[in-house]
Parts: structure tokens; C-alpha cells; sequence
């Protein structure tokens, strides 16, 4: 698919995706993601970059990381007031950056470790990761000029309106050591560039990078709003991450089962496996028939502990992965991961729909 820049050239396929993980849980620096992401510079056009690294926090790893965007600072006054009310705030501050000519415009960003204040937990009778999650709707939602687009424990999200490697100059990303990292260069489909539209989107510890675009963006939104979700960024990559935590965290569904129901095989491929899996992925198509994701997609997935890589169904978008030792890469192009690790072990494409599930070894600390 092709799509229309605003100087008139057309680029193939836009949007670009990468991601790294250290299955020892040996912390990788920043610079290696930023160098990946900076070889597929063309397949964006400076309308969004961002990272997000897992790990990345080791002296707060219980409490969650709150990164905010704010626009000035009324609104930030409003959000530590709601903030105070809700949970024990240990560590507030500005997110470092260094002054980067391209990136402009900036808002206030601002960093948070906070845990949810026991006597709120017991009034609202939540679980703190679903407490937490009301939390930042609300905020998102009711609080004008404030959005939380970090939430998860341990990791962060980094992003802004530029190209990638610009975006991680400016965050200083080379200062932080992560055993896993994603990242992205955005190709704006639908929706006009801008700090929180940018990629990863996340929600927990669960973050999303996503080339593509979504035909059953309504089908999906509807029904993901019926359990609470706020879809108010009105982009697709949005939905994918609610449909994610919904099913991997509210119906505790495997990374497999979810992704048998986001990239569900065909009915004429169901029918010929055998018996008991025919019947579990009859079940899983049905069940969540509503969240069937159509239309051209890679992902990939990060989470604590792990990445999984995924295709659509017909595998419209690139996807490549390649192992060195305890390494284990992807992106949408093997330039990307040969700039980084020029003798890999093994590389290969996934077929489509098939996920690539890579997680820490169990005795790997993070």
C-alpha cells in the first residue's frame, strides 16, 4: 500500500517497527535501538518517533512509572492533585532531555513513581493494576491538557513528533540500560501527527508498535468500550493496545490465544486441524468475534518480561526476525537488525499470523 507524503512522494509500506531483548536480561544500552530504528529513516517522515525500554527503572520496580504529557502548568497542578488523592507519590520530576533542534514544541514531561494508597484500594475493592488503569482513563479523559501515556512498572514510553533517532537523542536514551526495548517511526495514517499520537501506545506494562493500518477499527472500538476502555485518541493502535490488556489481563488469555483472536485463522483452515484444536479456536473466533483485527498489521508487542512479534492473517506487512547468541531481534526490515548484530545465528520471516513469543530465561533477572 502506498502512501502520499506532504511534499507529494509516495513510500511504500510506511511506518517502521524494531525491537530487541536480552533473553540473559542483560541490560542493553539505548543506542542500540536508536541505530536500528535510524537505518529505516525513509519509511517515516518526522510526524512521530518514540521507544519504549523494559528494565529500565531496577531501584523503583515495584511501583508504577507514570509518564505525563502536559500542557501547561494548570493542568499539571490539577493531575498531582487527583495524583495526592490517589496514590503515595515516591519520586516526582521532569523527564531529562537535551535540546534537540528538530524536536520542537515540546510539552511539560513529567515522571512519576506512585503506588496506590492501600484505604483507596479497599474502598474501591479493585486489583491495584486495574485501579491504576481506571486512574489514568480518568485522568486522560477528564483532565484537559493531561495525558498519561506510561503507566507499567519497571519500563517506560518515550516518544514525541520527529524522526526516531531524533526522539531518542532527546530523551537521552543513550543514559538508560534496558534488557528489552521497541521502537517506531511513524507514517501518520489517519490521524495528524502530534506528541501523544505518536508511538508506543501502552497501558500497564503492556506497549504497542504497530505498521499498519486497521479496517475494523469501529467494530473494535465498540466493543472495547464496553468494558470501561476510553478510546480517545481515535487510532487504531490505540484499540490494539486495549484489546491486548483486555484479553491477556481481563480474560487472562496466553500471548497465543490472544493472538488466535486478534490474527483468528480462516474458517477453511480451522476446519481442517484436528478435533481439540479445531474446537479451541472455534471457540476463541466466537467468543471474541468482535476483536478480530482486519486490514494490514505488524506489531510488535512489549511486556514484562518479553516481546511477541505479529502478523496479519495474509502477512501484508514486513516482518523479520533474527538470534545472535542470546539476542533475539525484529523489525520491518534486516537492515535494521544487521546494523546491530552483523553475524546473526539465524534469520527468518514469520508467516502471517504465526506470533513470535521471545521471554526472559527463568533465571534471568529484571
Amino acid at each position: 500500500m502506498l502512501k502520499e507524503g506532504f511534499n507529494g512522494y509516495r513510500i511504500p509500506a510506511g511506518c517502521a517497527i524494531s525491537g530487541m531483548i536480552s533473553k540473559s536480561g542483560r541490560r542493553i544500552s539505548g543506542e542500540d535501538i536508536i541505530k536500528s530504528i535510524a537505518v529505516m529513516h525513509d519509511r517515516s517522515n518526522g510526524l512521530g518517533g518514540g521507544f519504549a525500554g523494559y528494565g529500565i527503572y531496577p531501584e523503583y520496580k515495584d511501583l508504577y512509572a507514570f509518564h505525563v504529557f502536559y500542557n501547561d502548568l494548570k493542568c499539571r497542578e490539577e493531575c498531582e492533585q487527583f495524583l495526592e488523592r490517589h496514590f503515595d507519590i515516591v519520586n516526582l520530576s521532569k523527564i531529562p532531555t537535551r535540546k534537540v533542534k528538530e524536536i520542537t514544541d515540546e510539552p511539560l514531561i513529567w515522571r512519576y513513581f506512585v503506588d496506590p494508597l492501600h484505604t483507596k484500594l479497599v474502598e474501591s475493592q479493585l486489583e491495584p493494576d486495574e485501579f491504576v488503569v481506571r486512574c489514568v482513563m480518568r485522568i486522560n479523559t477528564e483532565i484537559d491538557g493531561a495525558y498519561i501515556f506510561s503507566s507499567g512498572k519497571n519500563m517506560g514510553v518515550f516518544k514525541a513528533v520527529g524522526y526516531p533517532e531524533d526522539v531518542g537523542a532527546f530523551y537521552r536514551l543513550d543514559e538508560y540500560d534496558g534488557y528489552s526495548w521497541t521502537a517506531h517511526g511513524r507514517y501518520p495514517t489517519n490521524t495528524p501527527g502530534w506528541w501523544g499520537g505518536a508511538h508506543p501506545f501502552a497501558m500497564l506494562d503492556y506497549s504497542i508498535v504497530h505498521n499498519g493500518e486497521i479496517s475494523s477499527y469501529d467494530a473494535n472500538r465498540r466493543f472495547i468500550e464496553m468494558f470501561g476502555y476510553k478510546c480517545n485518541l481515535l487510532t487504531d493502535t490505540e484499540v490494539i493496545t486495549y484489546i491486548i490488556d483486555y484479553l491477556c489481563r481481563k480474560e487472562k488469555l496466553s500471548l497465543e490465544e490472544m493472538a488466535s483472536v486478534i490474527a483468528a485463522p480462516f474458517w477453511s483452515t480451522i476446519e481442517t486441524l484436528p478435533a481439540e484444536e479445531r474446537e479451541r479456536l472455534t471457540y476463541l473466533r466466537t467468543a471474541f468475534s468482535s476483536l478480530l483485527i482486519t486490514g494490514p498489521f505488524s506489531i510488535i508487542l512489549g511486556f514484562n518480561g518479553g516481546l511477541m512479534a505479529l502478523n496479519d492473517r495474509l502477512k501484508l506487512r514486513s516482518m523479520v526476525v533474527g538470534e545472535k547468541d542470546d539476542m533475539v531481534y525484529l523489525a520491518s526490515e534486516e537492515s535494521a537488525i544487521r546494523v546491530i548484530a552483523p553475524e546473526l545465528d539465524k534469520i527468518w520471516s514469520p508467516e502471517g499470523g504465526e506470533p513470535v513469543i521471545v521471554t526472559l530465561d527463568k533465571d534471568a533477572q529484571h
